[in-house]
């Protein structure tokens, strides 16, 4: 009796079910379960319903026949806020603020933007989410183009999100606004001029560099799955077990403080703990970068870091792998490494003294095997989880987004700009180039939105975290010093 009076009550829900469904638009279900997207052409939007998220592929054959660029992209986004909030950006994202403090008061004018073109490689504008560009001149091993490609894809990641605005990008090295062409009574306000590094003496905006997605010319992967092989490559080879000396190799001629590191080789007199070598770039292109897998050179404990003519995208892998690095006093900084700590993520090496201070750092790290790990494990973490990609954007995102609350004017499309996207420029390449551009292209508009950023740093806050940097640096200063004082008894 049971049995039969539960099947008539499971025989009319299904039949009720059934009803519902011819009554329902299967188009409104699918519309109210799965997106939202604002004109969509048939052919061109890809839907992974198992993520519930969009994707927009390259559309090639829309480039070709109209020679512009596709038009059925998302200009809105629209968030997942169902029981989502959003992560608290990494402690680097607030010095944002102490990059752009320099135009907190006035404000950012046209005259402020047109002042930074004497140096300037490319303009950016972005009005209504889409980009516009007027090139000035060409960058180094594609360092515009790739500079580029990531600013698209952030537009495509967050399309319409990206604020109307109006930017100068110089892709050399080294800062060149100098802070103390900007004091005084009558100074005038410093240009704004975005770069992918600064020091304490300028006033340039620090941005993420190109090879976030790939710099073909020496073979270097985009950072996602470089990053993935670094950690695997981290796992072949337990710290303890691997060489217990400090390895570096790169490029000695472009850079005083590289070559006087050569002189830390070991020799048949000396031996400074350190091995370094010459990277020969023209003859590993000619044997295809047999000798450059960055993901096979974690096998070191201690890896060194020296800046080159300026800072060095090589910063991030050397952390990336586990190693202690042993990062030689920097003059530069790059968006993210104002984060890092002497003593917890790195150990400081002095610049006017490298070998003696490298041969301490390797003694003392190989007598003290548990902190030294935790040390490179906490270097490698912070890369991992802090510098992933999608942090990445949203730094990019943040900064944009800041940098477009100070212009004084509306941003408009010069005559002589060209409008991008990803399909002009990731249709028409060729070879690695065109490999690393489809490896790091955003497939569709983001689940969610951007971290939150914390606010600003207070003067005793900022004050806090320069002591603190200092405080560690002068603690190993002391263990050195001590070190080679009771080597001369």
């Amino acid at each position: 009796m049971n049995f039969l009076f539960r099947s008539s009550v499971f025989l009319l829900l299904f039949l009720l079910l059934v009803l519902v469904g011819t009554l329902v638009p299967t188009r409104l279900l699918l519309n109210s379960a799965l997106y939202s997207i604002t004109n969509p052409i048939p052919g061109h939007v890809e839907l992974n319903a198992s993520r519930h998220s969009i994707e927009i592929p390259l559309n090639c054959s829309a480039l070709d026949q109209t020679r512009t660029c596709p038009t059925n992209y998302p200009t809105t986004f629209a968030q997942n806020t169902d029981s989502w909030l959003p992560p608290t950006c990494p402690e680097y994202f607030r010095w944002i603020h102490e990059d752009l403090r320099p135009w907190a008061r006035t404000g950012i004018t046209r005259d402020t933007v047109e002042r930074a073109r004497r140096t300037a490689y490319f303009r950016l504008v972005i009005v209504k989410g889409k980009a516009y560009v007027e090139w000035y001149k060409k960058a180094f091993q594609g360092r515009d183009v790739f500079t580029l490609w990531g600013i698209l894809q952030l537009l495509r990641k967050y399309p319409g999100k990206v604020p109307d605005l109006e930017l100068m990008f110089d892709c050399v090295d080294w800062p060149v606004v100098r802070s103390a062409d900007h004091v005084g009574a009558n100074a005038t306000t410093p240009p704004a001029l975005f770069r992918y590094c600064g020091d304490d003496d300028s006033l340039d905006i620090v941005f993420p560099d190109w090879s976030f997605w790939g710099w073909p010319a020496i073979n270097i992967k985009p950072w996602e799955p470089l990053l993935n092989e670094l950690m695997e490559g981290n796992k072949r080879m337990e710290w303890k077990n691997r060489d217990p000396h400090a390895y570096w190799k790169g490029n000695p001629a472009v850079a005083k403080t590289r070559q006087d590191l050569m002189k830390c080789n070991v020799t048949e007199n000396q031996d400074w703990n350190a091995r370094v070598y010459a990277q020969d770039w023209t003859r590993e292109s000619k044997e295809g970068f047999k000798q450059s897998n960055l993901a096979n050179q974690c096998i070191h404990r201690y890896k060194i870091y020296i800046e080159g003519s300026a800072w060095s995208v090589s910063e991030k892998y050397i952390l990336a792998c586990d190693s202690v690095t042993l990062l030689v006093k920097p003059h530069y900084y790059d968006f993210f490494t104002r984060s890092l700590v002497p003593g917890h993520h790195y150990w400081p090496i002095k610049d006017d003294d490298k070998c003696r201070s490298i041969k301490f750092a390797v003694d003392w790290g190989n007598a003290h095997t548990n902190e030294a790990q935790a040390m490179g494990k906490a270097a490698s973490e912070f890369i991992k989880e802090d510098l992933k990609m999608d942090y990445v954007y949203d730094y990019m995102f943040h900064l944009l987004n800041e940098y477009a609350k100070l212009l004084n004017f509306k941003p408009t499309v010069p005559p002589r700009a060209t409008e991008f996207c990803s399909e002009t420029m990731a249709c028409s390449a060729k070879g690695l180039e065109k490999k690393f551009m489809l490896g790091s292209m955003v497939k569709g508009p983001a689940n969610a939105g951007p971290c939150t950023i914390l606010p600003p740093y207070d003067p005793s806050s900022l004050n806090a975290v320069i002591n603190r940097k200092e405080s560690s640096i002068n603690e190993v200063e002391l263990l050195e010093k001590k070190y080679w004082d009771n080597k001369k008894q």
